[in-house]
């Protein structure tokens, strides 16, 4: 999609943050993370949305990998264990949060914030669960990262200190100081469709944390030589009816795999509220680029690249 035809559409759509499903883009945004100049190459894509991940030290770096990241940044936000998802829900965390908040207001256009992704995958710090199921205890809880997701949310977004200290006195937690600029965060909660421990307690459910804190619902998925996720990737846009979809990260795993192209291409075009789909490229000659899988590079520039 021409980044004309993407300002009018934020314009007209994105106008108002905690967007509902009914509030959608009329077609699917197409994005990578890697370089979009070479993947442009490849598949002939015009990557509407840059994707790239950020860690909970780095605060200082936001405004420039925000520009970096135009005309649509997506910030994939990690705690790399400075933080716990309760220190998060009690302020301990608000350095980065203001921060946040303030790069984002001065951005002043759509940004995707993507905060602790694959919570439920037990390799990601912040996860309740170790790989054998057991527990990380009370900092890591489910519950903790539910409060967490929503300070950030609420922090992220801004607005008036008395409205937002309201609603996190609400969560049961400490308030801001003052005001905080609006912005046009669009919050992006991005389970795995299917938790790993795969038990009900670590479940994508038992992360969520409410509507009011999620824009876009999102999921994983990739192809690794094996049957990928998709029952768990339909269950978890059945889940959430009144939220648009989108497909975060994906990719082919050291696998030369067109069918997974075209898959994915059918998933897009049979379910209506699909907001974005970010193919994960990584760098020139990692195990997901494209150059090296020449049928679904050929897939992708056939059945991905005009869906945007």
């Amino acid at each position: 999609m021409r980044f004309a035809l993407l300002a009018c559409v934020c314009v007209l759509v994105w106008g108002a943050a905690g967007a509902t499903g009914a509030d959608q883009v009329s077609r699917t945004q197409l994005g990578v993370l890697g370089e979009p100049t070479r993947f442009a190459s490849l598949t002939g894509q015009r990557s509407a949305i840059r994707h790239s991940f950020i860690g909970w030290h780095q605060p200082n770096t936001l405004p420039k990998l925000l520009d970096r990241l135009k005309p649509l940044p997506m910030v994939a936000i990690k705690t790399g264990g400075i933080v716990s998802p309760l220190d998060i829900a009690r302020g301990k965390g608000d350095g980065f949060l203001l921060e946040l908040n303030r790069v984002l207001a001065g951005f002043g256009q759509v940004v995707y914030v993507r905060p602790m992704p694959e919570m439920n995958g037990h390799w990601n710090e912040y996860c309740a669960f170790n790989r054998d199921g057991s527990s990380r205890g009370p900092r890591y809880s489910t519950a903790a990262f539910r409060g967490a997701f929503a300070r950030i949310a609420l922090l992220s977004r801004g607005g008036p200190a008395g409205k937002l200290n309201a609603k996190l006195r609400k969560l049961g937690q400490p308030g801001v100081a003052g005001d905080l600029p609006v912005t046009r965060a669009r919050l992006v909660w991005n389970p795995q469709g299917f938790g790993n421990p795969n038990t009900q307690a670590n479940s994508a459910q038992a992360y969520y944390p409410g509507d009011a804190y999620v824009d876009v619902v999102a999921n994983d998925l990739y192809d690794q030589g094996f049957k990928a996720a998709w029952d768990a990737n339909e269950a978890l846009y059945a889940a959430h009816p009144s939220k648009p979809f989108g497909i975060a990260e994906w990719g082919l795993w050291a696998i030369d795999d067109p069918a997974f192209v075209e898959r994915m291409a059918a998933f897009v075009k049979s379910h209506r509220r699909i907001e974005f789909l970010v193919y994960f490229s990584g760098r020139p000659g990692s195990i997901w680029d494209l150059a090296s899988k020449p049928r679904s590079r050929a897939a992708y520039r056939r059945v991905i690249t005009p869906l945007g």
